[in-house]
C-alpha cells in the first residue's frame, strides 16, 4: 500500500488525485506529529496562567464569545458544540467527497496551529485509511465561521456519535467504535472549535471540482475536434499568427493543441466549399482557451486554500499568541467556486452548440444523423437533453458569494456561502461531462458519415481517440433505446485518460 505522508511541505491538487486515485494511505510524518503536540502543550500551559478569556477556548461561541466557560466544563462545551452543530440537511455528500474533506481537516490541523491532541487527528487518519465515512449533508452551511454544520457532522462519530458508511453498511458512532476497538474521543479545550472551524467542506467540494474541471477542459479540445472533422471545419481559425496578436495564454494553448490533434488528418487537409465555420467552431481558441485560464486561477487558489489552517482562534506557540480572527471565512472559495462554475458551464453551452450544428442536416450530414430520418427520429432528443443540462448550468451560475445573511445575532454579519457555491459548482462539473459525452455522441456519428462519403480518414490522434470509444458505443443504424448509449458514453469519459 502506497502511502502519502502528511507535512508542512505543500500539498498540490495532482497529488491529491494521485492519493484517491492510487487509495494511497494517509500516515503523519514526524514533523506533523511534534507541531501538532507542541501546539497542545503550549495551549494547556497558556490556560494554567491565562486570566483573560481566550475565545472558544475558555468562552462561548459565536455572539456568546461573551460567557466565560470554567475549567470543568470545557471539555462538555467542545462536545456540545460538535453535537449541537451538527444540523446537515439535503442530499448526502458523495464517499469520494467526504474523503476529500477529511484529507483536507488532517492537512489543515497537522500544521499545529490549531491545538488539537495527536489522537484525535490520528483518528481522522484512521477514518481515511479504512474507507470510513461519517454521514453529512450538503444543505447547512454559511461557508463564513466555516463549513460547521457539515464538518460537525463529519466529527461526530469521534465522538462515538452520529453515522458512517463502513464496508458498505451504514452504522451508528458507537457501533463503529465497537468494531474497530476505539474509544470515544476526548475531547479537550479548543478541539471542537479547531474541528468544526475550517473550509474543509467548501475545499473538498472545490478539489473535486477543480480536478474534473481540468480535465473536462481537456476533454472538450478533444471532442471538439472530433466535430470539427465531423462538420468539415477549416483548419484556419487554429494557427499561431492568428493568436499571437491577442496572446491570452488559454487561447494559444487551445489552438495549438487543436493543430495538434489534427495532425495527419486527411479530412481537414480537403478543399472546403465554406469560406466560415460557426463561431461554436471557428471560435473554440478563445472560448475554451478563456475557460482554461479561469481554471488555471481559480486552480491556484484552491491549492493555497488547502495549504491553509483556517480555524479560529489561531494559535502560535513560538509568538505566545493566540489569535481570534476570520481564516474561516469563505470568501475566497466562494467567488472562485462561482468563477470556476461559470467557466466550466461555457464549455457545456459551447458543446451543445456544436451538437445542435452537427444534427442540422449541413455540410452533407444526414438529418439527425441518421441514414433514414422520417421513419428514424435519429440524434434529435439527445441535443434536447443536453439543451436541458445546459439551461440547468445556467440557472446555477447565479452566483452565491454575492449573498449574505445575518447569523448567531448579528455577531457574524457577513458570511460568503461558499458551502452553497461549492456543491452549485459540483453540479455544473458534473453535468458537464454530461453534455461532453453528448456531444461525443454525436460527432461520433457524424464522422462516421464524413468517413463514408468522402473516403478519407481523420488524423491518427482522432481515430484511435474514436475507436476506442466505438468499442463502448456503437453507430447507431436505426432508432434504439438511446439513453443507455448516452450512459455509456458518460462512463466512457469518465473513464478516459487524457493523453494530451
Amino acid at each position: 500500500m502506497e502511502i502519502h505522508h502528511i507535512s508542512p511541505e505543500l500539498l498540490t491538487l495532482e497529488r491529491v488525485s494521485e492519493i484517491m486515485e492510487k487509495g494511497m494511505h494517509l500516515e503523519l510524518s514526524e514533523e506533523s506529529k511534534k507541531r501538532i503536540q507542541k501546539c497542545r502543550e503550549y495551549l494547556d500551559k497558556k490556560m494554567e496562567n491565562q486570566k483573560e478569556p481566550i475565545y472558544g477556548v475558555t468562552t462561548g461561541f459565536g455572539s456568546l464569545c461573551n460567557i466565560s466557560i470554567s475549567k470543568e466544563q470545557l471539555s462538555q462545551l467542545q462536545k456540545n458544540l460538535v453535537m449541537s452543530h451538527a444540523c446537515g440537511c439535503g442530499e448526502e455528500v458523495p464517499h469520494q467527497v467526504v474523503k476529500l474533506m477529511l484529507l483536507n481537516k488532517i492537512q489543515s490541523l497537522s500544521y499545529g496551529h490549531s491545538g488539537t491532541q495527536l489522537i484525535t487527528v490520528q483518528r481522522l487518519v484512521d477514518f481515511f485509511n479504512n474507507d470510513i465515512y461519517p454521514v453529512v449533508y450538503q444543505l447547512g452551511s454559511l461557508g463564513a465561521s466555516g463549513d460547521l454544520a457539515p464538518l460537525a457532522n463529519m466529527c461526530l462519530p469521534l465522538l462515538g456519535l452520529g453515522e458512517v458508511d463502513y464496508k458498505g453498511k451504514r452504522i451508528s458512532g458507537e457501533e463503529l467504535n465497537k468494531q474497530m476497538g476505539w474509544k470515544p474521543i476526548e475531547l479537550q479545550s479548543k478541539e471542537g472549535l479547531a474541528l468544526l472551524n475550517g473550509t474543509q467542506f467548501m475545499g473538498a467540494f472545490a478539489m473535486y471540482s477543480i480536478i474534473k474541471a481540468k480535465k473536462l477542459s481537456k476533454l472538450a479540445d478533444l471532442i471538439m475536434t472530433v466535430s470539427l472533422e465531423a462538420f468539415d471545419g477549416r483548419i484556419e481559425p487554429f494557427f499561431d499568427n492568428v493568436h499571437l496578436v491577442r496572446a491570452h495564454q488559454g487561447q494559444l494553448t487551445t489552438a495549438r493543441r487543436i493543430r495538434s490533434l489534427l495532425e495527419g488528418s486527411e479530412i481537414i487537409k480537403r478543399h472546403k466549399e465554406h469560406v466560415q465555420d460557426p463561431y461554436s467552431f471557428r471560435c473554440v481558441p478563445q472560448i475554451h482557451g478563456a475557460c482554461k485560464d479561469a481554471i488555471n486561477h481559480v486552480a491556484d487558489i484552491i491549492t493555497t486554500e488547502i495549504n491553509a489552517a483556517t480555524d479560529n482562534p489561531t494559535v502560535f506557540p513560538d509568538e505566545d499568541m493566540v489569535i481570534s480572527a476570520g481564516n474561516f471565512h469563505g470568501e475566497p472559495l466562494a467567488l472562485n467556486l462561482d468563477f470556476l462554475a461559470i467557466a466550466v458551464s461555457e464549455l457545456s453551452s459551447v458543446s451543445e452548440r456544436r451538437t445542435y450544428q452537427l444534427i442540422g442536416a449541413k455540410r452533407n450530414l444526414p438529418s439527425f444523423l441518421v441514414a433514414k430520418p422520417g421513419v428514424n427520429s435519429g440524434f434529435m432528443i439527445p441535443q434536447y437533453a443536453a439543451a436541458s443540462i445546459v439551461n440547468q448550468n445556467k440557472m446555477l451560475c447565479m452566483p452565491n458569494s454575492v449573498d449574505t445573511i445575518d447569523s448567531s445575532q448579528g455577531q457574524e454579519d457577513h458570511v460568503s456561502f461558499g458551502s452553497n457555491a461549492a456543491t452549485k459548482c459540483f453540479r455544473v462539473v458534473n453535468n458537464t461531462e454530461r453534455v461532453l459525452a453528448i456531444e461525443l455522441f454525436n460527432a461520433a456519428q457524424a464522422l462516421d458519415f464524413r468517413k463514408q462519403q468522402t473516403g478519407l480518414k481523420s488524423s491518427p490522434a482522432i481515430e484511435k481517440f474514436v475507436a476506442e470509444y466505438r468499442k463502448h458505443v456503437h453507430f447507431v443504424e436505426n432508432d434504439e433505446v438511446m439513453y443507455t448509449l448516452i450512459k455509456k458514453s458518460i462512463d466512457f469519459i469518465q473513464d478516459y485518460k487524457v493523453e494530451f
